[in-house]
């Protein structure tokens, strides 16, 4: 696949129309410093609709385009996410039991690349992603996914546990893969309706999201390395899934 740009947006004007639009922003970085009545009308606006902004130096943003940037400078997503509330109701609609993937604290574009690779290929029906403190669709990940990413819906909520506990009210179990858990990740019943949680690779699974979970399954690990590349565990979870409904 060739590698792709990051579509970007320069000016205040520019990116409030965008935002009006309901295009799809990843973030909105503004000249440290920045003033002025236009500037705070677009500030009110980010904030209104939530959308992610960083302050950054002067240089940062003269490094991305040196003419008629206003000090703003807006990165926009290469695809469209979803809504978790229209997804899941699709899924049951179909007849299918639902297969979910959940991603907590993955921040590495290569690494969200990958599991979505093998996601697809697994037949995933959706990835969740939080808002902050996680990976986002660029150029990058896209590439590492093989194009993965244009065809599984990704849905980025404000709060995982809320996204958690609505999910298990609509019948979908929440299985965590960590290290602190028990049983191995094959003893889980996988052929239900079932949602798996995968944690970063340092800090794991959030302790608040990991109590909502109704199970916990570990990947056993012999050698002396203390973890996975959480791709391949999460290709491992996945794909022990597909052993069991097939």
């Amino acid at each position: 696949m060739a590698k792709q740009k990051q579509e970007m947006l320069f000016g205040i004007r520019a990116t409030m129309e965008a935002i009006k639009s309901g295009k799809e922003i990843e973030k909105v970085l503004i000249r440290k410093g920045l003033t002025g009545r236009l500037y705070q009308d677009l500030f009110d606006l980010i904030r209104d609709e939530n959308v992610e902004y960083q302050f950054v130096p002067a240089e940062k943003i003269n490094s991305l385009n040196q003419k008629n940037n206003q000090g703003v400078v807006t990165l926009v997503a290469p695809i469209a996410y979803q809504e978790v509330e229209d997804v899941v109701p699709q899924i049951m609609a179909e007849g299918r039991t639902p297969l979910i993937l959940i991603l907590d604290q993955i921040t590495d574009v290569r690494n969200f690349g990958a599991i979505a690779r093998s996601a697809e290929c697994a037949g995933v029906d959706a990835i969740i992603i939080p808002f902050k403190n996680s990976a986002k669709i660029t150029p990058d990940s896209i590439k590492t996914s093989a194009g993965a990413l244009y065809q599984i819906p990704v849905c980025r909520v404000q709060n995982l546990k809320t996204c958690v506990r609505n999910l298990k009210k609509e019948g979908i179990r929440i299985v965590a893969s960590t290290e602190k858990a028990e049983q191995f990740y094959t003893e889980a019943d996988l052929t239900l309706a079932t949602a798996i949680i995968m944690g970063s690779e340092d800090t794991g699974i959030d302790e608040a999201l990991l109590r909502l979970a109704d199970e916990k399954v570990k990947v056993p690990i012999l050698g002396q390395i203390e973890s996975l590349n959480v791709s391949v565990a999460a290709s491992l979870m996945v794909y022990e899934a597909v052993r069991q409904r097939k």
